[in-house]
């Protein structure tokens, strides 16, 4: 049995741990404006829309404004509730005039967030406040680093699996990005792995967090499309675990094909006893038994989703107020919970902005419009699904997953029925694609992230890592996930077929 060094004890290891500040909500962080120049211009363009929606003769036209005022506002860096709401209650005061806008402006913030589906996003979200707080993050990263360090590139495959798990139970693909960069970068490059290996595994890590539940993407995703949150988190599952799965193959691949990039040409792969192993599985114990009572509970029938959500989250904090005892445990939870009220409000926030651009919608027939116009193309299911891609990935260089999600789904969802897609399918595909355009060059928001963590010494160790790197390694990484939406595309039964099964257990 080979003895090592173990990993987390290393004089100097960086914790990981996404901090009490950690946001769950993606926010509109790309296209800050830097300069007067861009402002304005800019804030021409803003008053170019408002005047051309005036003279417009026709509601379609006059919506079409209103979306361009919205992206032009997003660019701008108001924030997306803003961007939403303040086009729709111009669109819809000089379509429909007063009593209109008073009617949306006074039943609007009650309908968009007065629903059963999203009593579950503040439990979930208090969940991983809790859990990041109990320090369990730290706790997962070392357990998978000690389970993967024996396989050719075993250290990116265990930040492999540790993002896919920190990333579930935080919500926050951003938050955990940073924390396991700051982690898992300095440990792989000093295990000679290639720096494009480690950024590159680092990025991607994130990818499967908002599918594989608890996820609050797919919670929204349910309650804009009006389908059941249940089969939509579980519907995500399977996707989500594949993405993992396809990741730490394509990893295994190249440390077997070329050793060196992975560490495994400068003398014996490292590994943990067998001692190590079974000790940090003993130090996240709570883990799993999270994942028992959310998806056990929802599995069984013995909860509903909004159940299982205050279930875990309760289970989070008796785990919270263990885990920290001695540590003003109490205080952990308390920040928790003003995380929580903030993050829900954030988001609860922007569902009212996105309700009145549908109700926007609605009035101008835009979605209808389009509709039309996608089925009159004459594009297979194959080719529809492949032109959202090209169509996300260019939005995600400029808008968080969240914001993509609100501004378009309303507006594709009509299409998307038409052309014969599954609604549950389509929420995973959208999610991925979000996450996917995040890390896409040259504007993906993570893959600046990652950059500016590797300038710091104690994560690059004296290696030279430039934007350019960055860049490069994503040239190995993002076929990845792309490959797997292909494969998504091939067989949508990845999505639908552990909700059906479920809902035929329930039937019986």
């Amino acid at each position: 049995m080979t003895m090592t060094t173990p990993l987390p004890e290393k004089a100097g290891r960086p914790r990981i741990s996404a901090g009490p500040g950690t946001s769950f909500l993606p926010r509109n962080t790309r296209f800050q404006p830097r300069s007067m120049g861009v402002m304005l211009v800019g804030t021409a363009l803003l008053a170019g829309t408002v005047a051309a929606f005036f003279l417009s003769p026709t509601a379609p036209i006059a919506g079409a404004w209103c979306i361009a005022m919205m992206l032009v506002l997003m660019f701008l860096g108001v924030p997306v509730a803003a961007a939403l709401a303040i086009p729709s209650i111009i669109g819809v005061y000089g379509l429909s005039g007063i009593p209109a806008t008073v009617n949306i402006l006074a039943t609007t913030p009650y309908t968009a967030t007065a629903k059963w589906t999203y009593s579950v996003l503040p439990l979930f979200i208090f969940m991983g406040m809790l859990l990041s707080q109990s320090g369990l993050t730290q706790k997962i990263y070392r357990a998978t680093d000690r389970w993967f360090s024996w396989l050719p590139g075993g250290l990116a495959i265990g930040t492999t699996a540790a993002g896919a798990g920190l990333s579930s139970v935080s919500g926050s693909t951003i938050g955990m990005t940073y924390a396991l960069g700051r982690a898992a970068i300095p440990e792989m490059l000093c295990a000679g792995y290639d720096k494009r290996v480690a950024l590159g595994s680092v990025i991607v890590a994130g990818l499967p967090g908002n599918l594989i539940p608890p996820s609050i993407l797919l919670v929204v995703y349910a309650g804009i499309a009006s389908v059941p949150v249940g089969p939509q988190l579980v519907a995500g599952a399977v996707p989500g675990l594949l993405v993992a799965v396809f990741v730490a193959t394509f990893i295994l691949v190249l440390g077997i094909v070329s050793p060196k990039l992975v560490g495994r040409g400068n003398g014996p792969a490292p590994s943990a006893t067998w001692a190590q192993r079974l000790s940090s599985l003993g130090e996240v114990w709570g883990f799993p038994v999270i994942l028992v009572v959310l998806f056990g509970g929802m599995f069984s029938g013995a909860f509903t989703p909004t159940e299982a959500g205050a279930a875990a989250a309760l289970t989070a904090l008796i785990l919270t107020l263990i885990e920290q005892r001695g540590n003003r445990p109490f205080a952990c939870v308390a920040r928790a919970a003003l995380a929580t009220v903030s993050a829900s409000a954030a988001i609860f926030f922007i569902m009212i902005g996105a309700e009145m651009l549908t109700r926007l919608l609605a009035i101008t027939g835009l979605a209808e419009i389009l509709t039309g116009f996608v089925t009159g193309l004459g594009l297979s299911r194959v080719g529809f699904l492949v032109l959202l891609i090209v169509v996300y990935l260019v939005m995600g260089m400029f808008f968080d997953t969240l914001a993509m999600m609100l501004l378009t789904v309303p507006i594709l969802l009509p299409a998307v029925e038409a052309m014969g897609v599954s609604a549950l399918w389509f929420g995973v595909f959208v999610v991925l694609l979000g996450e996917i355009g995040m890390i896409t060059p040259p504007v993906g928001i993570l893959s600046y992230i990652v950059h500016t963590i590797a300038k710091k010494p104690d994560v690059n160790l004296g290696t030279d890592i430039t934007l350019g790197d960055v860049f490069r390694s994503l040239v190995w990484f993002l076929p990845i996930p792309l490959l797997f939406l292909i494969f998504m595309i091939a067989f949508p039964q990845v999505a639908e077929w552990l909700p059906a099964l479920l809902e035929t257990a329930g039937g019986r």
